[in-house]
């Protein structure tokens, strides 16, 4: 697993993003209409044990699926570390899943593709690191984005 620093980088959703962008995107997956590789992840919350549903961008580099948290550590990636596992939803079809975080020293790959994807919709929240950037530089913010591997169940 992955280090867990105390001071956890976490960029909290506007009024538009909850309000707005968020349950349409969780409507149109809902409907079968994935906007980029949006899925609706659900998770089991690690208090209350109640299913949490948030919009991600599901990433496949090769044959390997990977959940990428643009906006950090958090509240659906502190679920998934408890719960271990959970669900991807788009339309009817429902994949539940286990996760594995990726350790932060290996996650370089999986962020400058995340970023040549989604660098249009996400990229604010990389502090001006894109996908060109060079490789100390996507490192130095490799532990404010946690990447988990999915495996299907």
């Amino acid at each position: 697993m992955a280090d867990h620093p105390d001071n956890q980088r976490y960029v909290a959703p506007d009024w538009f993003t909850r309000n707005v962008l968020n349950p349409t995107v969780k409507g149109l997956t809902r409907l079968g209409i994935s906007v980029w590789g949006s899925r609706t992840l659900e998770v089991r919350g690690r208090s209350s044990g109640e299913w949490r549903a948030v919009p991600v961008n599901l990433l496949a580099i090769d044959t390997v699926e990977y959940l990428v948290a643009p906006r950090g550590h958090t509240q659906w990636v502190k679920n998934l570390r408890v719960a271990g596992q959970g669900r991807l939803r788009l339309g009817r079809r429902i994949i539940e899943f286990t996760a594995t975080e990726v350790p932060v020293e290996d996650r370089l790959p999986i962020l400058r593709t995340y970023l040549k994807r989604w660098s249009w919709e996400v990229g604010q929240f990389f502090g001006g690191v894109g996908a060109d950037a060079d490789d100390d530089a996507i490192r130095a913010i490799a532990a404010d984005h946690p990447v988990f591997v999915i495996s299907a169940r």
